[in-house]
């Protein structure tokens, strides 16, 4: 397929070409989070398999994707974006508390979000992996953007007094595989534990890379 297919414009039934688009392409995606996301997975769907469970043509998946890697890229960003907006939203709110409170918020929001719907799990960590050069890059971009998140985190709490001054991108690389693994184990009936538990543990792992033994926060000198 040299292109996408021209979709048509003007108004039809009340509503504009570009709502008919965004309801197409939600539609497309929502298909693909269950077909890449459950069963059959991303490369035993075909695009025929995805027109139909959208309930659309495959004339107009063309209208909106080249392939669907296009699909699963764009759904891949969509998950993480949902987990990100999670967490700022939640930082916001716990803007004053302390160290480990706050640290507490940030992850339970990161892995209530992400846990949600064991599909998503699948798309961000899973599915992603080895289909292509173009969605590897993509994956560990949106992965250093955790790590930014975490880095920032970090040096707040050592600009606080809360946290031991360091370099901190190592570790918070480190930090999110851990992150990301846990929370995929547990999803998948590996760990037997309680959501709770699994931030809890993730809660001590961070604190204590934030203050290591022997260092002792400036409130308490």
């Amino acid at each position: 397929m040299a292109g996408r297919l021209k979709a048509p414009t003007g108004r039809y039934g009340g509503r504009s070409a570009e709502e008919r688009k965004a309801e197409r392409r939600r539609r497309f995606l929502d298909a693909a989070l269950q077909l890449f996301g459950a069963a059959p997975g991303f490369r035993a769907t075909t695009v025929a398999a995805l027109s139909q469970t959208a309930g659309l043509s495959t004339r107009q998946f063309y209208e909106e994707f080249h392939t669907l890697e296009d699909v699963l890229a764009a759904l891949h960003l969509e998950v993480n974006g949902w987990a990100e907006e999670a967490v700022r939203d939640a930082l916001a709110e716990a803007e004053a508390l302390p160290l480990v409170e706050r640290v507490t918020v940030l992850f339970r929001a990161y892995a209530r979000d992400v846990t949600s719907d064991p599909r998503r799990i699948r798309i961000a960590f899973v599915e992603i992996i080895g289909v292509s050069p173009r969605l590897e890059e993509q994956r560990l971009a949106r992965r250093a953007r955790w790590v930014q998140l975490i880095c920032a985190e970090a040096n707040a709490a050592v600009a606080r007094g809360d946290a031991a001054p360091r370099d901190y991108r190592l570790a918070a690389t480190a930090f999110i595989g851990s992150v990301n693994g846990l929370l995929h184990d547990w999803s998948a009936g590996w760990v037997d534990a309680s959501l709770d538990d699994v931030v809890g543990e993730l809660v001590r792992l961070l604190v204590g890379m934030l203050r290591p033994e022997g260092w002792v926060p400036r409130a308490a000198r």
